[in-house]
């Protein structure tokens, strides 16, 4: 099991990284305000002809992310052992507690779609806690980001629907179902509603997690120039030569790394469900 994840995340990390950069180039914003990254006191060294880092700051927090994954996936592939060392110990808890926890949900199906959504869950995790890294930006405080992410969940179910269920038993399963003159008479009222639903999935998972995330980073940030402010109490002189400030945001860390866990536990559950729901009705129990 954990050999077949470690082989898919090194895909779907990667594939979970083109789309971030196709929806960055699409929409070029400033974004909400923040801690300083170090793509921004780059650009404050090198000078302005650099701001193109500033820009890409999301994809390149997002690539670090890819990288790391693949790096741990392809030492620990490479290097398995029967009795695994301390950081395959560590490797196989996490993919097993992550299989575990979708098994729950799908069943016997878990062990098709546990590499692309325990990869998602362990991605968006990482994206999150980049925000409360010193010099470190989350990607999930750009929209552009996380409908990305959205939308692959959503390309990802609808296929999953196509190919479990075949053409005429998706449009079925769109139409509701019908069985009987009453669920047939329906159906001009069920099957626009049902296609709104689907296209509303990606919307608020995208939301959600950028909401969430954005208000996290935002909170830290204000504590942060709050607690510099707050040294003028030990006089202006003091106060105008530092930029060590009181370690207002200390708790707000704390709660940014359980806030990011559980916003990326809760895109993932929500994108485990809406696979199940494209899975054969027989199956869901």
């Amino acid at each position: 099991m954990v050999r077949g994840w470690l082989n898919k995340a090194c895909l779907f990390a990667p594939l979970f990284l083109v789309s971030s950069a196709f929806a960055e180039e699409a929409a070029k914003e400033s974004g909400p305000p923040a801690l300083p990254s170090l793509a921004k006191l780059l650009v404050h060294w090198l000078g302005p002809e650099y701001e193109w880092i500033e820009h890409w700051v999301n994809v390149i927090y997002a690539a670090l992310t890819s990288l790391i994954f693949c790096y741990f996936a392809i030492k620990v592939y490479r290097k398995r052992q029967m009795i695994p060392g301390r950081l395959q110990n560590a490797m196989e808890m996490l993919v097993e507690g992550m299989y575990n926890f979708i098994h729950s949900i799908l069943g016997k199906d878990a062990k098709t779609y546990a590499p692309f959504l325990g990869t998602l869950f362990f991605y968006i995790l990482m994206n999150n806690l980049w925000g409360v890294i010193p010099l470190g930006h989350s990607p999930s405080t750009s929209i552009n980001i996380t409908a990305s992410l959205a939308i692959l969940v959503f390309l990802y179910a609808q296929y999953t629907g196509v190919r479990r269920l075949g053409v005429v038993g998706y449009l079925d399963h769109m139409a509701g179902t019908p069985r009987g003159a009453i669920m047939w008479a329906l159906v001009p009222l069920q099957f626009p509603m049902h296609i709104i639903g689907e296209i509303a999935k990606p919307f608020s998972l995208a939301l959600r997690l950028f909401g969430n995330i954005t208000g996290e980073d935002v909170l830290v940030a204000a504590f942060v120039g709050l607690g510099v402010t707050a040294m003028g109490m030990f006089g202006s002189t003091i106060a105008e030569h530092t930029w060590v400030g009181i370690p207002l945001n200390v708790p707000f860390i704390f709660l940014g790394l359980l806030l990011s866990t559980i916003q990326a536990l809760v895109f993932t559950l929500l994108s485990t469900i809406y696979i199940l729901m494209m899975l054969p009705h027989e199956e869901h129990h």
